[in-house]
């Protein structure tokens, strides 16, 4: 939530992007939250494709980036959608399949990505602990502890994101934060 806020008050949430990707998503996440199935296999091909991901953006650099017109609205809920079950499916937000997705076939800038990324998160893993907790599964004990970490990092990710480092700066942080991801499912 911190980082929807800050990005958005700096004008860097592409909501016309983001809505027909967040009402294909949310139901989807929800759905996906509510499903346990056997991952093994599901996970070391996101991993795998999250790897790839992360070295794309590592080393695919250039100056500047000549943005393609996005798909109509009917496509982005569709993708969406995807995007969403995905996220319901792995406990993840969701904005590490669509970072990537966004940068890569170039229908977003670096720094409006990751506004569109926290607020996707945002709704997803809303979206998603909503299906976990209503298929009668509960929260991780501990998770609360976690809570102050999140809020210290939100405000101080947030602001380095949407007011610091520089575009090939967001670039090889997303992409670490795709490889930790990546080692991550393809470890369990």
């Amino acid at each position: 939530m911190i980082g929807t806020v800050r990005f958005a008050s700096s004008g860097l949430v592409p909501w016309r992007l983001l809505l027909p990707l967040a009402a294909g998503s949310i139901p989807a996440a929800f759905l996906g939250g509510a499903v346990s199935l056997p991952t093994h296999a599901h996970r070391i091909l996101l991993g795998v494709v999250l790897l790839f991901a992360a070295f794309r953006l590592w080393w695919k650099t250039g100056p500047g980036v000549k943005l393609r017109p996005r798909p109509g609205a009917a496509a982005l809920v569709a993708i969406g959608a995807g995007l969403g079950l995905l996220s319901g499916l792995t406990g993840v937000g969701g904005g590490i399949f669509l970072s990537p997705l966004l940068i890569l076939l170039r229908w977003e800038e670096v720094r409006r990505t990751a506004g569109a990324s926290v607020a996707f998160i945002l709704v997803n893993s809303l979206a998603g602990l909503l299906g976990h907790l209503a298929a009668g599964r509960a929260v991780p004990g501990g998770t609360w502890i976690l809570v102050p970490a999140v809020v210290v990092g939100g405000f101080f990710g947030s602001w380095l994101g949407a007011k610091r480092l520089g575009t090939l700066a967001l670039r090889r942080t997303l992409a670490a934060v795709l490889g930790v991801a990546s080692i991550k499912l393809l470890s369990e």
